[in-house]
Order: C-alpha cells, then sequence, then structure tokens
C-alpha cells in the first residue's frame, strides 16, 4: 500500500554541542550542571520526487536515562553519544521507503544489537537500558518526522491519517486498534495557548534566605521572584523520596511561600505536580507523603495535581509496588518506566492511572503511547528534559497536539536558558512568559512545527 507521499532517507549526519547550566539541578539524588546536545540533520525525498530537510535535537541525558551501578557517568554519557551516531549512520544506510511511522519502527529494531556493540566495544560491565537507547535514537527520528511535514509543506500533525500511513494502529499496538490511525488522538491545529509548568528542584532556593551568594544575572532567582516575573500557575516540585519529613516540609513551604507571591498579584488558583524520581521505596511512603501534607497543608494537598513515578522503575521486578490506593486519592503517572506498549500495559496492572510522554523517547513512540493512554482513559502529561531550544519546542508541539494534555514543562529557562538563544527570538511566544502561558499557537509551521 505504497503512497506518493513516502519518504526514503537520503542523508543522515549527527554532531554534538554542550551548555553549562546556570545553576545546578538536582533530582532524585543526582546534582545535574551541564548538557550535551545530540543535534541530527535528516535529507529526505518523496516517491515522486520532492525533497526536504529536517532537523532533530535532543539532550543526552544520561544521569536520568542510565542511572548505572557499574557505569560512570563519564561513561554512561560517552556510550549514549556514540550509540546516537551510530544509529544515525544506520539510519543513512536504510533502505527502505515510507510513512516516517514506519521508517523508525524499522530503525528501532536495531537499537538493541547496536547499543551492545557499543557497550561491548568500550567494555562497560552493564549493558544500556533501553530507556537511554530511546533516548539517544530520539533526535533521529525527530529529525525524520520534521523532513517529511517540511518535504510536504505541512504540519507533520496532520500527517497521521490512513491518507498517509500504510498501516493502522493495531500493527504497531493490539488488535483493539484496528482501523484506526493517529489523527483520531491527535489535533488538527496545536491550542493556541498553554500554561507552563515551572520547575523547583530540591537545590532550588524559595526565598532571598535560601541564597549564599546571588547570580545575578538579570533572571529570578527565589520562588516569588519567578511567579512574580512569569505569572506562574502550575508549579511541579522535586521531592526525595527517601526522607518523609523533609518532602512533607518541602511542599508545605512551598505552599506559603507560593500562597504569599501570588496573593501580591492578586492570583487565587495555582497548582502543583510532585516528582519523587522513583526513589520511594513503596506505596505506603506515597500514602504517608499525601495524608501528612493533607493534615500539615489541606490546601497543597488540594492543588497537588498529579504525582509522577514515585517507585522503581523497573515495574516486572517490583510488582509488589501497587499504585492502586494511591491512585484513589491524586493520579499517579509512569514516567521512567515508559519504554514501550508492554510496559504501559503492566503499569495500568499495577494501578498507575496516568502516563508521562516525553519527546526524548521518540517521537513515534510518544505519538503511540498517547494514543494508547487516551483510549485507556488515563491521565495524561508531557515532561521535560530541560530541553532546551529545537528539543523544547519539540517537546512543546507533542503537549499542544495532544487533545488531553493540559500544560507544558520547560525549565532550561532556568537551568540552561544559553542554549534557548537564537530560538528564543524566532518565537518568542514560546520563551518570553508574563502570564504563565506559552503562545503555542506559533506552532503551526511545516514538520514538527517550528
Amino acid at each position: 500500500m505504497s503512497k506518493s507521499t513516502d519518504i526514503r532517507l537520503l542523508e543522515v549526519t549527527a554532531e554534538t554541542e554542550n551548555f553549562a547550566f546556570r545553576t545546578p539541578l538536582k533530582f532524585g539524588g543526582q546534582v545535574v550542571s551541564d548538557v550535551v546536545l545530540l543535534h541530527v540533520t535528516t535529507k529526505v525525498e518523496t516517491r515522486d520526487g520532492k525533497r526536504g530537510e529536517g532537523f532533530g535535537s535532543m539532550p543526552m541525558a544520561n544521569i536520568w536515562a542510565w542511572p548505572g551501578k557499574q557505569v560512570s557517568p563519564d561513561e554512561s554519557l560517552a556510550a549514549m553519544i556514540e550509540l546516537a551516531r551510530r544509529l544515525a549512520r544506520q539510519a543513512n544506510d536504510y533502505q527502505g521507503i515510507g510513512h516516517p511511522l514506519e521508517i523508525t519502527y524499522e530503525l528501532a529494531e536495531a537499537y538493541q544489537s547496536a547499543a551492545d556493540e557499543v557497550t561491548g566495544a568500550a567494555g562497560l560491565a552493564e549493558p544500556m537500558p533501553r530507556l537511554a537507547q530511546l533516548v539517544a535514537a530520539s533526535p533521529v527520528e525527530a529529525a525524520i518526522h520534521d523532513a517529511y511535514g517540511k518535504t510536504l509543506g505541512q504540519n507533520s500533525y496532520n500527517l497521521l491519517s490512513a491518507d498517509f500511513v500504510s498501516r493502522d494502529l493495531s500493527a504497531y499496538l493490539t488488535d483493539e486498534f484496528a482501523g484506526e490511525y493517529l489523527d483520531r488522538y491527535t489535533l488538527r491545529a496545536p491550542k493556541a495557548s498553554m500554561p507552563l509548568y515551572h520547575l523547583i528542584g530540591a537545590l532550588d532556593p524559595l526565598t532571598d534566605g535560601d541564597i549564599e551568594t546571588r547570580i545575578d544575572d538579570g533572571l529570578p532567582e527565589t520562588l516569588p521572584e519567578w511567579i512574580a516575573a512569569d505569572g506562574l500557575t502550575h508549579l511541579k516540585i522535586k521531592l526525595g523520596g527517601d526522607d518523609l519529613p523533609w518532602d512533607v516540609e518541602r511542599v508545605v513551604s512551598i505552599e506559603r511561600v507560593a500562597s504569599e507571591a501570588q496573593a501580591a498579584r492578586g492570583c487565587t488558583s495555582w497548582c502543583y505536580s510532585a516528582d519523587f524520581n522513583e526513589k520511594c521505596a513503596d506505596v505506603q511512603y506515597v500514602l504517608d507523603f499525601l495524608a501528612r501534607v493533607g493534615e500539615r497543608s489541606p490546601e497543597a494537598l488540594e492543588r497537588l495535581q498529579y504525582i509522577e513515578q514515585p517507585t522503581h522503575r523497573d515495574l516486572r521486578a517490583n510488582r509488589e509496588n501497587r499504585m492502586h490506593e494511591a491512585a484513589k486519592i491524586k493520579p499517579v503517572v509512569i514516567d521512567e518506566s515508559l519504554v514501550d506498549f508492554e510496559s504501559l500495559q503492566l503499569s495500568r496492572e499495577l494501578g498507575y492511572s496516568g502516563v508521562a510522554l516525553k519527546a526524548c523517547k521518540g517521537h513515534s513512540e510518544a505519538l503511540l503511547m498517547g494514543a494508547a493512554a487516551q483510549k485507556y482513559g488515563m491521565f495524561l502529561c508531557v515532561q521535560d528534559l530541560t530541553c532546551p531550544g529545537a528539543s523544547f519546542l519539540h517537546s512543546a508541539s507533542l503537549s499542544a497536539r495532544i487533545p488531553t494534555i493540559a500544560a507544558i514543562e520547560g525549565n532550561a529557562r532556568q537551568y540552561c536558558p544559553a542554549a534557548n538563544r537564537g530560538w528564543a527570538e524566532r518565537f518568542p511566544s514560546m520563551f518570553e512568559i508574563t502570564d504563565g502561558t506559552l503562545g503555542t499557537a506559533a506552532l503551526d509551521g511545516p514538520g514538527l512545527g517550528f
């Protein structure tokens, strides 16, 4: 069932770019102070001879994607970069032709063997996790989808129907998706605007009293300063997961500081999300956390929208961590655990009620998991990876095109604003924030929208 719009890959190239963080970011017990971006450029051609070029970019977030026990951060980062380059070369040699969904599905079959070759050649003591493989491959996937849309002069999210894709969703998911295509689960135009989720890292100062030495670079430094400058209404809180009194006090303190700052600008409605980065020993920790926050600050508990990945990412090895009771109180979403459709199905069995999509796990994968989550009636959100520039706009385009996503997380403006230069000038509505929202209407161009 070939289409005249099917593409072949003509040339795929990759390069890296490094940026230091403005301030360190602590999550899951780890501190990150810089980022390596992997940029991919892809040239393609349709069956009927149209040619175009696409671009994809993503942080190689090894600290998050591969928190190895027998591999150092330097080793895991080097391995992920090498895998990304290798996958770009393999894509360059790929001889197939089809829709980007079909091409990336076939390319993904080689991720594991390529990763094994990389870790074997480097003599690493442990295999590369699937999550790290997906992150390394994601710029290639993004570039292919972007090139497809730009070649056809249309937004890639509008090229997901049976008119362009040869196989329905049952080929990628299960028979219950027979006859369905991704156009059913995506919007034909981006939402005009969306709230921004601002991150409060575990090291981030809440008030002036938490700062020893100010950066004084013109950007806000405390929570009240950020709230006033950006008009924030959505706050994501990084928690420890291994110190219940600290976690509870952190939320209560944020509620106190935020309440004062919001009152000063006349705001009466705002919300939180809580991210434990899988550090909770069990679901009882989550239940105790919710109970104690409710006792100390009922307002803070009421504002809490959802809880993200509280326990270990390996769901199969930790089946005792069932989230049913916690999910009765607040949506509990998987993040690190979500690496394929099987893991999504297992999460539902274990009581998770929501899914966090990430562009860094691959554009095709995000679209497929977004479709499945919608069909199953799960809570959906799109999470950031401290993505700057093109990678942030890519993440935002996903949020703006999936119907049930309510907000966009974007924290590179806090931790790595230097990497936004150039992009911020081209898309000011996505980087200059005054009322707590992003102008996602701007993401309506050809390709991935930017």
